[in-house]
């Protein structure tokens, strides 16, 4: 695979994200270590507490991997994080459908090639890990696959009610058939294509939870690299870490001041990604899970009030209850793993950078935050078009209505807009003397002067228009190409943000991601810039 690369100043991403790109000193107060530091991140790993209750949190995981049908290829992989030396670098993503967007997998090949550098420094086991976001709920959010179009991004739904519950609890039923017909019916027929799809069915059977479909996909994909799935929307793993789930009662002034000042900090500067409420925790009950609120020393669950006291007493007794904000969600993967790093998207890291006096709060201390792997992959028939046209890939972030008007500027028999801007000049210049002469022999009829001029400028202004449909309609061809690239690389802004994975599979085979692993573990690993990928 060829690469070429494209700086993330030239695509859509947050002041904060390229400044953590590419100026990392100016958001070092965010942040733990720098991750383009060996030194800094080898620092922090001196700084990983011993984890104590790592057996039990072994037994917790095989009984996870059991339930959600991953236990045989999990064993070997769980075997190694038992280890007492072996640490972690942590991933995760929401339970989109067959794996949602192009970038889980980015994140996930991320996490696998830096687990394998810091095993190598190390020179102790370094488990990559997935950890799936089995307690969002969310359902409208991942229940949706986009497929580049010719000229659009095709968006396919799943017609399913979540009716309220955790993603992971949602059980797949019909509409999953017709879903993958629809999918099916997009894509070309290739040599993989059967091989795909019996492996989406075997998966995302009718009965199965969207969790249990997921984890089973994804470790398909990658268990052979050693990716062990994680999540906590599970009994005994809740139970692990109930004293989190208490510490953010007893502490929860102290906590959300921390978030607020640190949050207030970051906003004078850049943005801030979530907002911050009055609680950082949810609970599950009969109707599906429900923010937890606070009013004065009342914690509000629906209609039902509870005293602090009250609430750490259905902690002990109930933890599988209770359920982490995005916040939490970081506090809870750490309290289980011994964390090197978590691989962030931009949108995560911008969350992260919120919470770095917050970690205190629990004793512990914010891991290293690497950025994922960005990339877009660039079809060869898509390659060929484009040397036809002069733009290069990152101008297609641009709309597509200035890369159409920007295309006829360049190729018109004439600069038009020149041509055109004075014509009009010439008009105005040639008409003052005759509108001063007019007004000079009636003042009342210079302004209908000055609007016979307008009027002139006007018809201008519309001719103009026309001359430019008309060379619009000369080159209609290169206009579809141009449309059709754009739907390809920027479908609904970037590639990895809006297309699902197996539409490269169905054409390239279900190796790809190998292909990828291999082709980026050739090199030191770049996640400074954005990487053009020719296939």
């Amino acid at each position: 695979m060829e690469k070429s690369q494209c700086s993330f100043s030239q695509l859509p991403f947050s002041s904060l994200f390229s400044t953590y790109i590419h100026d990392f000193s100016k958001v070092q107060p965010y942040f733990s270590a720098n991750p383009f530091s060996n030194e800094e991140v080898e620092d922090r790993i001196t700084r990983i507490p011993k984890y104590d209750n790592r057996n039990e949190v072994v037994n917790a995981l095989a009984d996870y991997h059991s339930q959600l049908g991953v236990a045989d290829e999990q064993r070997t992989i769980l075997e190694k994080f038992a280890d007492d030396e072996s640490l972690a670098i942590v991933t995760g993503q929401q339970l989109g459908v067959a794996v949602g967007p192009l970038y889980t997998i980015f994140k996930t090949i991320t996490t696998i090639i830096l687990a394998r550098k810091w095993e190598q420094k190390l020179r102790k086991p370094v488990v990559p890990v997935f950890w799936l976001a089995d307690e969002d709920h969310d359902f409208e959010e991942i229940a949706q696959l986009g497929i580049p179009g010719n000229e659009e991004l095709v968006q396919l739904k799943l017609s399913q009610d979540g009716k309220g519950l955790p993603v992971s609890e949602v059980q797949i039923d019909e509409s999953i058939t017709e879903l993958f017909s629809k999918l099916r019916d997009e894509f070309p027929d290739t040599d993989f294509s059967e091989e795909l799809f019996d492996r989406l069915q075997k998966f995302y059977s009718i009965g199965n939870t969207h969790a249990q479909a997921f984890a089973q996909l994804i470790s398909s994909l990658f268990s052979s690299y050693g990716l062990m799935i994680a999540g906590s929307n599970h009994k005994k793993l809740k139970s692990l870490v109930s004293r989190v789930f208490k510490r953010s009662v007893t502490n929860v002034e102290q906590i959300q001041e921390s978030l607020e000042s640190q949050s207030a900090l970051l906003e004078q500067q850049y943005h801030r990604q979530v907002l911050i409420g009055s609680t950082n925790l949810f609970y599950f009950d009969e109707q599906g899970r429900n923010k937890i609120d606070r009013e004065g020393e009342d914690w509000i669950i629906g209609d039902q009030k509870f005293t602090a006291e009250e609430l750490q007493s259905k902690i002990d007794s109930e933890p599988e209850r209770f359920s982490p904000n995005v916040f939490l969600r970081p506090i809870i993967q750490d309290a289980l793993l011994p964390t090197i790093g978590y691989v962030a998207g931009p949108g995560e890291i911008a969350y992260y950078a919120q919470m770095k006096s917050y970690y205190k709060h629990f004793d512990m201390e914010m891991p290293v935050i690497f950025p994922r792997i960005s990339a877009t992959l660039l079809e060869s028939g898509i390659d060929r078009i484009m040397q036809k046209l002069p733009f290069e890939m990152c101008s297609y972030n641009q709309r597509i209505e200035d890369l159409e008007s920007r295309y006829i500027e360049l190729n018109s028999p004439a600069d038009l807009d020149t041509l055109f801007n004075t014509w009009i000049t010439d008009i105005q210049n040639s008409s003052e003397k005759p509108i001063e002469r007019i007004a000079s022999i009636d003042p009342t009829l210079k302004g209908m002067a000055g609007k016979t001029v307008s009027g002139f400028e006007n018809e201008l202004n519309k001719l103009k228009g026309r001359v430019f449909r008309s060379l619009k309609q000369q080159e209609e061809t290169q206009l579809k190409r141009i449309r059709k690239i754009k739907a390809q690389l920027f479908p609904d802004g970037l590639q990895e943000r809006a297309v699902n994975p197996t539409y490269f599979m169905n054409k390239y085979g279900l190796d790809i991601w190998d292909q990828l692993i291999e082709d980026f573990s050739s090199q030191e690993l770049d996640l400074s810039t954005h990487h053009i990928i020719k296939l």
